[in-house]
């Protein structure tokens, strides 16, 4: 079939298995050609088909030599429907792992369940032994509950006070203006219980009774904090909430691991294109007007940058450098603050009129496509191509 974008708001509902596999191959070329990392030697990447949890797999498997499982929800394609951009990148990845010799597996389903956490032990154990890095990287709108079977759905609001912004719809580049009103405290409780620590606590929890946790294991997951631009919807809004509850679990998981040599970390990363952050009101033109900036500064990193860095000069690093909170800060270079200061003098001054050239809404717009394998060099889209692509070592 020919398969063409199809949007839907911020998501695209159709994927292109030749673009995400090109897009996945430019990724492992960039770690390919950096330094090799002493890191990890096993890896479970929870929520690894996309973003940084892809990133993280690539950087495992190809800076490490690391063997990697995979946990995510991804759907194949099915009739007139093609597979998720997510499967289409776990397929190229578990090829691409395959053939430079590294073992690599992927359990695909509700990573939030019981069944799930069983199933990755059970294969641990059978192929890998242990595991001496956990990722975690969910992004989902919704939980239910693994004991209680209470349904959780994640909102992204404000506290107190309804919020107005600029906001941008990256499809049309019209700049209008984004009202929100507050989030209940019913809202708060689910997004913090979709969104924050506690399945991250059970991941750690199942792995260590299990006895797959390595000694001196390593786990980090991501966050981020953003500028005041950004706050009031983000960091001081439902999710900042949610990313305070897992921050705090980070210190627990800590303090829990330290015993046997552990650590557990959040990283904070940069302001990037996912589908998660095209979600979020306001934070679209904020990283369209971002880009610009750090482009030109020259300091402009995508997820796979960001992920070697990361592992290269803050986890696998003589010593693991971090905040006043103990949080990993790779946000250091979007937070600096000539680079915040340009920005929002930018901000002040966008409108319908000059988005394009104020921000790079264009590079926005193509990092959004390039999500689901679209506008991707080199991939003829007038082509037919079979939509049904198969995963290698799927259990």
């Amino acid at each position: 079939m020919i398969i063409q974008p199809k949007t839907r708001g911020f998501i695209c509902t159709t994927a292109h298995p030749e673009g995400c596999a090109r897009q996945v191959q430019r990724q492992i070329d960039y770690v390919k050609g950096q330094a090799a990392i002493q890191g990890p030697r096993n890896v479970l990447v929870v929520g690894a088909s996309t973003g940084y949890g892809l990133a993280s797999r690539i950087v495992s498997a190809f800076a490490s030599g690391a063997n990697t499982i995979g946990v995510y929800f991804d759907k194949p394609a099915e009739g007139a429907r093609t597979a998720s951009a997510g499967w289409y990148n776990s397929a190229a990845f578990e090829a691409a792992a395959q053939e430079a010799g590294s073992k690599s597996f992927s359990i695909v389903g509700d990573a939030f369940s019981d069944e799930i956490k069983a199933q990755t032990i059970d294969l641990i154990r059978s192929e890998l032994g242990s595991v001496d890095l956990v990722v975690y990287s969910v992004a989902s709108p919704r939980r239910v509950h693994p004991k209680t079977g209470e349904v959780f759905s994640s909102v992204i609001k404000p506290l107190g006070d309804t919020y107005t912004n600029k906001t941008v719809n990256f499809h049309s580049g019209e700049v209008t203006e984004a009202r929100i009103e507050p989030a209940t405290e019913d809202e708060v409780r689910q997004t913090i219980a979709v969104m924050g620590g506690e399945d991250w606590q059970m991941w750690i929890d199942a792995l260590r009774e299990a006895g797959v946790l390595a000694e001196g294991a390593t786990t980090v997951a991501y966050s981020y904090i953003g500028p005041e631009i950004t706050h009031a919807v983000y960091r001081e809004g439902t999710i900042g909430k949610a990313k305070n509850d897992l921050e705090a679990t980070a210190l627990r998981l800590n303090d829990q691991l330290s015993s046997q040599g552990g650590r557990a970390y959040v990283s904070v990363n940069k302001a990037l294109v996912t589908q998660s952050s095209s979600a979020i009101p306001v934070v679209p033109l904020y990283i369209s007007a971002l880009y610009k900036v750090m482009k030109e500064k020259e300091l402009h990193e995508g997820c796979i940058e960001q992920m070697y860095r990361l592992f290269s000069e803050r986890l696998y690093a003589a010593q693991t450098p971090v905040d006043e909170k103990g949080l990993i800060r790779v946000d250091d270079w979007e937070m600096r603050e000539d680079v915040q200061a340009e920005v929002e003098k930018l901000w002040a001054e966008l409108s319908t009129e000059n988005v394009y050239e104020l921000s790079d809404l264009e590079g926005y717009r193509r990092e959004f496509f390039q999500l689901f394998g679209f506008d991707t060099e080199g991939v003829d889209y007038e082509a037919d191509v079979n939509p049904e692509v198969a995963i290698p070592n799927l259990r």
